[in-house]
């Protein structure tokens, strides 16, 4: 997507969605809440109040539709895909992505 001249600046430079969406433990497929997402998407949001990441949202979503692969983090305006799995992880994305613009490559989705 391109942005037009005339548009009004993004509210926010990086948006996180992160998949909290739940079902029954015994679903067919899978889900992320059931994965631990609630626990990194509050370590997420803890993060960035930590460096006062006012350029940063982080957003609590419902499926986003790759639950085989969860939890699911998703990076916009850079559109990457994660897949973290420990707190570790989310501080990792945080820092490595968020704070210094690189890929924290083993985490990715592709």
């Amino acid at each position: 997507m391109t942005r037009l001249t005339d548009d009004p600046p993004p509210y926010f430079q990086v948006h996180l969605f992160v998949c909290v969406n739940e079902r029954p433990a015994d679903h067919a497929i899978p889900a992320c809440s059931n994965r631990g997402s609630v626990e990194l998407r509050d370590r997420l949001k803890a993060r960035n109040r930590e460096v006062n990441g006012r350029d940063i949202c982080v957003t609590a979503t419902k499926c986003l539709s790759r639950c085989n692969q969860g939890p699911v983090v998703v990076v916009y305006p850079d559109g990457i895909w994660y897949a973290p799995k420990t707190v570790a992880d989310v501080d990792e994305i945080f820092d490595t992505h968020l704070l210094k613009g690189e890929r924290v490559e083993r985490l990715m989705i592709r």
